[in-house]
């Protein structure tokens, strides 16, 4: 019984801790990105003054996570897709693609 003891505390107790810590770490950043979608959501309705469901699509991290690009169509829009720039910093939202901070964050030069 006293040779399982440093098994336990030497392989199974770190294993075990990494474990939890991996998965604290990733489920958080899993439900940091829906809330981030959420916001993104909220943040067009209220734009666009509409209590419609908005449908995200094409969501691209710029600026090292600090923005997102994307398209997005609300389910009574017969339009099809529009553009939206989102600040996640100062949680801004911008539809104008002609504006100066969706040119210089969505733009193709910022792809590239």
């Amino acid at each position: 019984m006293t040779t399982s003891r440093p098994f336990l505390l030497l392989i199974v107790a770190p294993l075990a801790f990494t474990a939890v810590i991996g998965a604290v770490i990733f489920g958080n950043q899993a439900l940091s990105a829906n809330k981030v979608d959420d916001e993104i959501r909220q943040a067009i309705a209220a734009e666009l003054a509409t209590s419609a469901s908005v449908e995200l699509t094409q969501l691209q991290e710029v600026q090292y996570g600090y923005g997102v690009c994307g398209l997005y169509q609300t389910a009574e829009s017969d339009k099809g897709l529009a553009s939206f720039f989102y600040d996640t910093t100062n949680h801004r939202l911008i539809l104008d693609v002609n504006s100066r901070a969706y040119t210089a964050n969505c733009g193709l030069s910022s792809v590239c």
